[in-house]
């Protein structure tokens, strides 16, 4: 097998692919969905944290 440029290319764009795939998975996974409904209420947590000292 020839290793030229072009086959960097293509090396190059299925590693991306496969990385974006992942990042993908592991961002609708379930633990991350909870997690991040977790972490948009946190706003909303301290301003509740404030208003009980007042």
């Amino acid at each position: 097998m020839e290793f030229d440029v072009n086959t960097l290319r293509v090396a190059v764009t299925v590693a991306g692919l496969v990385l974006f795939l992942l990042l993908v998975a592991r961002t609708y996974s379930r633990k991350a969905l909870s997690d991040q409904k977790e972490a948009a209420m946190l706003p909303f947590m301290e301003e509740n944290r404030e208003n009980a000292r007042e």
